[in-house]
Parts: C-alpha cells; structure tokens; sequence
C-alpha cells in the first residue's frame, strides 16, 4: 500500500513536508507525477513549480533522481522500498491549491501528492501529522479515516485516512485549523458545514437550515425513489469547505466535498436580516453541490479517466457545467429559501450578463467548452467581445431546452427526466467499476430517448452554434412575461472601467460601440473629459448624465505614456436590464420553475 504523510512543518515559510513510501517500485526505475492541472479547472497549473527539494532513498541509501519533464521525476532502479521526501511551498489561497501559515492549513492533493506512475490503483494511505506549533487543531475532509488501522483516525483526528486509489486520494481536500463548523443531515447522510475564516456573529444554524434544504432537494431530483445521497459510494459524510475573505468568490467540486471562496460580506450574522450576497453564496453552494452528480459522477467520456498531465479537450462544458449552472438557482426556489420573484430576478441577470457581450455571436458555447485551457481561462481585456461563457449562456441553454421539452411533452416531461436519465446511464455506478462518460454528439438521443422530444435542430442552432436562446415566447407559454428596460437614461461610451490611482482605466471597450467607433482602446487612461478631469466612475457617471445620445464628448487619455485626444459620439442607454414577471398561470407545458 502506498502511503503519504503530512507534516505542517513550517507555518511561516508556508512549507509542507511530504514523506511519500512506495513498498515496490519499479525495479527498472520508478517515475513520480504531479499533476499538471486539477479537475474541475480547466486550466494547466503547474503544481510542480512548488516542489523546492526532493530527496529519494532506499533503505537509508540515497537514489538517484532526475526530472524528465515539468510535472515528472524519475528515479535510479533499486530493489527494496523507495522513500521520497520532498517540500511544497503553499501560499495560494484559492479552491485549487494549497495553503498553510499559523492559523490554518488547506491543501488539494493534485497539490501535494505525487502519483506514482503505473500504481495508480494501489490503495493509499494518508498520514496527517499533528502540528507542533498550534493547540486544538482538527482535521476537516471527507476522506474516510482507515478503518482497522490501529493508527486510523477519529473523526477530525490526526492519524490515517485511507483511499481506494490516486485518484480518490487526490478528489478529497483537506482543512486543518480551528473553523467554525455545523453538522445537519439530509435523508441519512451528514453533511458538515466548514467556515474558515474571520467571521463575527456567523449564523451558523441559518446557514445550515438553509443548506439542508438545497441539497435534500437536489437528492430528491436525482434519486425520487431511494433518495440515497451520491457521495455515499465513496465516503460517510459531505463536506463543505469554505473559505471566508474580505472579497473572493469561486468554488470546486470533489466526489465528497467542495472548496468554497466566499465574501464575508454575504454570510448572515445572528440577529440580523441576511444580506443580499446571501443568495450568492447559497447559489455557490447549490451549484457545487449538484456537481456531485453532474461533472464527478456524470461524465463527459473524454473525462473518463481524466488524463492530469495534459489537457482533456470536450465540448460538453455547456452540459456539465450550463446545466448546473441553470439547476443551482432553480434548485434555491424548490428548496424554498428564494421565492419565485427572486428566482425569476436571477434568470434575468443571467441574461444581462450573456446579451452584454458582443463574443456570443462569434463563439458557441461548444467551442467555448472546447478551448476553455487557452481561451475561457485565459480571459483578457478582449474576452467580452470574443467569448461566450459556457456557464451563464449553457445555462440560457437548459433553461431553452426545459421549456421545449416541455412544450413538445405537453408538460409531461421535462430536462429533470434528462438528468435522472444521465444518472442511471452514466452516473450512479461511476465508482462501482463501470465508469463511462458521455459521447461528444451523445445529448439529442439521450434527450429523445429520457424525454421523446426531437432538440437536435435546437442544440445545433444555440449550442453547436451562436443563435440566441428564443426564450421570450417560450417563457410567455409557461405564463412568464420576458422585458427589456434600458440599464438607465444615461448616455453610453459602452466601455467597462477599473479604478486606476492615476485615473480611471478602460478595462473593456466593447466592439461597434461609441468608444471602439472613436477609436479607443482598452488599457487606456481617462484623465479629463472636456476639459475636466475624470477621477473615478463615478465622476464619469456625473458627466453623462447632463449630456443625451448624441452629443460629442472630448476625451482625453494616456495610452502607455503617450497623451491622446479622442471625440466620442455618445450612443443611447443600453437596453441591459432583462425583467421576467409572472402574468398568468402556466398551461399544459408547465413553467420550468415546476418539478415534474
């Protein structure tokens, strides 16, 4: 059995200590990998850059080692165990990586864990080591401690915690520290709530009240008969791992668990209304959490195995990703902490942010899953008019294909009978050994076959391709009136600002609008506007409105070190602000805020 250990060695310089035991290399030399990206991310990382030493050895002998590649080591050949002990700089305090200092520790194993090349179906062991430095630390991860292990681990206990293999070892982050924590159970399975963090006054039971309503309805779609939660294949508990800042925000599924990023802002506090944010951050959690079902379990059949030291290319992101994407709000409004107003609020942001950039019409949303490593995220002051995201616009997608399904079904049936479908096919013996995933041109038939609807010609106009979802008559048949409203009367340069100390930074200027027709350019510096100068937003705010669409406006800006003149024709109030109502009650085809 291979077997890591962890020591939080050194807080201040952010170091772990890794002591990695393989009982039987490869007598002709045995390779080490690192991952070169982490699921869910889809981008390639580099873990490897914080490895800052690495010794091998073999019965207290040293072995030689050389590094064939960015994320690859390998080893002499020698005949008894191998002993790797190596560091690992953590200081990136995001869902994805690695974190230590003297008030906590957090870590994904694709961070820390070298694989060992062609013993990836060995079972491992994972020994976490108590810090020196810290009193009343505990462990947080849905790794299950290693049962009949005299060193196995109690419940947040150091000690042993056991995988079945790499790649579950490396699907369970780890939180070590002091957090504030809450427990609830949802239709027999627990689930732990993990708050790291600064955060005075947190309403924990609120969280908690709300969160097991949300993943009991998730449950319920997925499995109506047994309502067996997903993770209960892999692990005895859920855990929500969230990590408290003044402003951050992002989340990464795991098999069991998730790592959140949230506001300290959006969190209710005791005895106090619930901030707006909330709803951000219950949002966050349902989305996460569905991808234990869509993404972790159902797969896309280029994810199935995932291949870590390259890029796996699909273009089923819209899937994976849109869709969840449009079930984690809806899944707020069945559980019953949003109400429908809130939840239609939702859905028209969601078009504001998809009908503001001029980049839907030029890319797909399969293309945009297709090229997410060297475009999506690799996002630059250009992305808006390049781009499509394949999270809000997959999103628009589902929703589309809701309202058709159910329209063609007569309201019988809808895109939940899809996901139930995808989950029998594809998901629910993922980790049973019979893992498949999704084929690339897989989703018309298995919305026909799940649903009898024919949305072939609708996936290849508004997925495959860069049509607009029609959704204001469809929206209208389930008694859902779609408006659109000027974002305000005010006149437009159609660019998005950055505060700059200097002044006020062009981030975007959007294509064929007043600012890109006048010939400026993101990254330039807005200093004075007819003669006055420009400090911040809201001054240019000032500006505007006393002038109509129309009028000429004299800018005057540094680009690099270069002072440049422009005269910009205001355009008219962008028609941003998409309002959806209820007028009527739905008709046969049900409204997709309903189950079915």
């Amino acid at each position: 059995m291979i077997r890591y250990r962890v020591s939080l060695a050194d807080p201040a310089g952010h170091r772990y200590a890794i002591r990695l035991t393989v009982p039987c290399p490869d007598p002709a030399g045995q390779s080490l990998r690192l991952p070169a990206w982490i699921p869910g991310s889809y981008l390639i990382r580099d873990f490897a850059r914080q490895i800052e030493t690495l010794q091998v050895s073999s019965g207290g002998s040293p072995v030689a080692v050389r590094k064939t590649d960015s994320h690859t080591w390998r080893c002499a050949p020698c005949a008894g165990p191998l002993t790797v002990d190596y560091q690992v700089y953590a200081w990136d305090l995001s869902v994805r990586g690695a974190h230590f200092d003297e008030s906590h520790a957090f870590f994904n194993g694709c961070s820390l864990f070298l694989a060992v090349v062609g013993q990836e179906s060995q079972p491992c062991l994972l020994d976490l080591r108590p810090p020196a430095h810290a009193r009343g630390w505990q462990v947080y991860t849905s790794l299950p401690p290693a049962a009949g292990h005299p060193e196995a681990a109690a419940l947040r206990g150091f000690g042993l915690y056991r995988a079945r293999d790499y790649d579950a070892l490396i699907d369970h982050p780890v939180e070590i520290g002091t957090p504030q924590c809450i427990s609830f159970e949802t239709h027999g399975a627990v689930h732990d709530l993990v708050f790291t963090g600064r955060i005075p006054g947190l309403d924990l039971e609120r969280i908690a009240a709300d969160a097991q309503k949300i993943c009991a309805a998730q449950i319920e779609l997925f499995e109506p008969a047994t309502r067996r939660a997903p993770f209960l294949d892999s692990a005895e508990r859920y855990v929500f791992l969230v990590t408290v800042t003044g402003d951050g925000y992002g989340g990464l599924e795991h098999r069991a668990s998730t790592a959140l990023i949230t506001r300290r802002a959006d969190l209710p506090a005791q005895g106090r209304e619930a901030p707006e944010g909330y709803v951000t951050f219950l949002g966050l959690l349902s989305h996460e959490y569905f991808h234990t079902w869509n993404v972790k379990r159902i797969k896309p059949a280029a994810f199935a195995p995932y291949d870590l030291s390259r890029p796996n290319h699909t273009k089923l992101l819209w899937v994976f990703e849109g869709f969840t994407s449009y079930y984690d709000d809806l899944m707020l409004l069945r559980a019953g902490v949003i109400d429908e107003p809130a939840y239609l609020k939702l859905v028209g942001r969601t078009l504001d942010q998809v009908l503001r950039a001029g980049g839907r019409l030029k890319q797909s949303v399969a293309e945009s899953s297709f090229d997410a490593w060297t475009r999506y995220y690799k996002q630059d002051e250009n992305s808006p008019n390049a781009l499509v995201s394949y999270y809000t616009k997959g999103a628009l997608v589902a929703l589309g294909l809701d309202l058709e399904i159910r329209r063609q079904s007569g309201g019988t049936r809808s895109l939940d009978d899809v996901m139930r479908l995808l989950w029998r096919r594809y998901g629910r013996d993922f980790y049973q050994g019979r893992p498949r995933g999704v084929a690339e041109d897989a989703m018309p038939g298995l919305i026909h076959a799940a649903t009898g609807a024919d949305v072939g010609d609708f996936i290849a106009r508004h997925a495959l391709g860069c049509e607009d979802v029609p959704l204001k008559a469809a929206l209208a048949r389930a008694g859902i009136e779609l408006s659109v409203q000027p974002d305000s009367t005010r006149p437009t340069l159609d660019v998005r600002t950055q505060a700059d100390p200097a002044g006020l930074r062009l981030a975007t200027v959007y294509e064929h609008g007043p600012a890109h027709r006048a010939g400026l350019s993101a990254g330039d510096l807005l200093i004075a506007a007819d003669g006055l100068r420009i400090t911040d937003a809201a001054g240019l705010d000032r500006l505007l409105d006393a002038r109509r669409p129309g009028e000429r406006l004299t800018l005057h800006v540094f680009r690099r070190d270069e002072l440049r003149q422009y005269t910009v024709r205001l355009g008219k109030p962008a028609a941003l602000r998409h309002q959806l109502k209820r007028v009527a009650h739905p008709g046969p085809a049900r409204a997709a805020t309903g189950n079915t």
